[in-house]
C-alpha cells in the first residue's frame, strides 16, 4: 500500500514554527520600540499575514494525523490573506484600522484554539489545558486591541506587540503539542483492487 507523503505536513509544521517565532520577535520589537513608523509596521504586518495565510492553507491541506491544529486553517488562512492585502495597501494611513483587523484576527484565532483545546482533551493530549489558557489570554488581548484602537500610535504599537507575542506563543505551542508526523502514515481512503476469477468478483 502506498504511504502518504509527509512533505506537506513538514512544510506546514516548519512554516508554523518559523512564522510563530517571527510573530514573537515582531511583538517584542513593537513593545520595545513603540516609536516605529506606521509604514514600517503596516508593511511588515501585511507581508507576515500573507505568508502566514499561505502556511495555514498548506497546513489545512496537509492532513496531519490528529487533524487538530490545522482544522480551521482554510477559513483562517483566507482571512489572513485578505487582511494582509488590506494592510499592505494601506500601511501608513490606517493605523487604527490595522489594529482593529489584527485584533479581530487574533480574537478569532483564540476562539478557534479554544475549540482545538477541547478536541485535544478528547484525544487524550495532556497539555490541552495549556492551549486553552493561552487561547483565552490571546482572545482577551485581541479584544483589548480592537476596543483600544482610539489610543495614541505609541500605545497602539505596544498593544499590537503584545497581541503578536501572544499569538506567536499560542500558535507555536499548539503546533508543537498537537501536530504529529508519522513517516509511514496510511492514506484516508484505502484503494481495494477487485480481480475477476472464474466469472466472479473476489
Amino acid at each position: 500500500m502506498k504511504m502518504r507523503s509527509v512533505t506537506p505536513m513538514l512544510i506546514a509544521k516548519t512554516g508554523y514554527i518559523v512564522m510563530s517565532v517571527l510573530l514573537c520577535i515582531a511583538g517584542i520589537l513593537f513593545i520595545a520600540l513603540p516609536e516605529l513608523s506606521a509604514a514600517v509596521i503596516g508593511v511588515s504586518l501585511g507581508i507576515a499575514m500573507l505568508v502566514f495565510g499561505v502556511v495555514k492553507i498548506i497546513g489545512y491541506c496537509s492532513k496531519d494525523l490528529y487533524r487538530l491544529a490545522f482544522q480551521y486553517d482554510l477559513e483562517f488562512g483566507i482571512l489572513l490573506l485578505v487582511i494582509g492585502v488590506v494592510v499592505l495597501f494601506h500601511p501608513a494611513h490606517l493605523m487604527a484600522l490595522i489594529c482593529i483587523l489584527i485584533g479581530i484576527a487574533v480574537l478569532l484565532d483564540g476562539l478557534f484554539k479554544i475549540r482545538i483545546a477541547m478536541d485535544s482533551r478528547r484525544f487524550g493530549i495532556q497539555s490541552w489545558w495549556v492551549i486553552l489558557a493561552l487561547a483565552i489570554i490571546t482572545g482577551v488581548v485581541g479584544i483589548v486591541l480592537v476596543f483600544d484602537s482610539v489610543n495614541s500610535a505609541r500605545i497602539l504599537t505596544i498593544l499590537l506587540g503584545i497581541s503578536l507575542l501572544a499569538e506567536g506563543i499560542l500558535n507555536l505551542y499548539t503546533v508543537i503539542s498537537t501536530v504529529l508526523i508519522i513517516k509511514h502514515q496510511q492514506p484516508d481512503i484505502i484503494d481495494v483492487e477487485y480481480h475477476e476469477i472464474n466469472g466472479k468478483d473476489r
